[in-house]
């Protein structure tokens, strides 16, 4: 189950957005050649990757533009697509730079916390995006959310407000964190649930002087501005040739 898109694009260009998902992409591609080379990898990430172990202050800024492939990079570029255009149109965009590089080093310094000793590299922007996820769920609970839920042969898109859709994402974060059954199985929980608290928590200022709890009523929970219907698509039938 991941979303695919929400109902509520933003009225501006949210510049900040794309340009971290540019730069994301990019610092992803210079280091491809490094990829058939497991040492000269690991020389790489010993450098600009967050290892708790042996942190280095950089790192905690650095790491959050690595990714360990493409399907990592991907899903994490999606949900910031996603989630970050309405939280950096009610931010701005100087605010928005400046909450989403700090929601990831928060996000770091919680997987650091967890495990001090752990000499595996932490990277991906993952932390960071779970601060934009919590920030959003502060102020847009009820926006609509398209989810695509895959069960083996069977999938289907559900429309579901944000609060559910991040919340049980949260639930899911923390589960797996205590979890003896899933420890070690190079998702940084820790990480994504440190991020989210910090997003929800760095957002409540912005919440405040919106209203607070007024924002909720006069938007019922949705970013302010007009929602966007998407038509549903249609896939016709195809007989059996006997």
């Amino acid at each position: 189950m991941f979303p695919i898109r929400d109902h509520n694009p933003s009225t501006r260009t949210p510049f900040v957005t794309y340009g971290l998902i540019a730069a994301n992409i990019l610092i992803f591609l210079s280091y491809q050649e490094l990829s058939g080379s497991a040492s000269e990898l690991y020389r790489f990430y010993n450098l600009w990757a967050l290892i708790p172990a042996q942190s280095s202050p950089h790192s905690y800024v650095s790491s959050m533009f690595l990714h360990a492939g493409w399907m990592h990079l991907g899903g994490n570029m999606l949900f910031l697509y996603i989630f970050g255009d309405n939280l950096e149109d009610e931010m701005g965009h100087g605010w928005f730079a400046a909450f989403y590089l700090t929601c990831g080093v928060l996000a770091s310094a919680a997987h650091v916390a967890s495990d001090p000793g752990s000499p595996v590299p932490l990277v991906g922007a993952s932390g960071a995006i779970a601060g934009v996820m919590g920030g959003y769920l502060l102020l847009f609970p009820r926006a609509k959310v398209d989810v695509l839920f895959i069960f083996i042969i069977f999938f289907r898109i559900f429309a579901i407000p944000a609060w559910i859709m991040l919340g049980v994402w949260f639930g899911i974060q923390v589960f797996n964190g205590t979890s003896t059954v899933t420890a070690g199985g190079g998702v940084a929980h820790w990480a994504h649930a440190g991020g989210f608290v910090a997003g929800l928590i760095l957002t409540l200022p912005l919440f405040f002087r919106l209203g607070g709890i007024r924002f909720w009523s006069k938007n019922h929970g949705h970013p302010p501005h007009a929602q966007v219907r998407y038509a549903r698509s249609h896939i016709p039938p195809v007989r059996r040739r006997r």
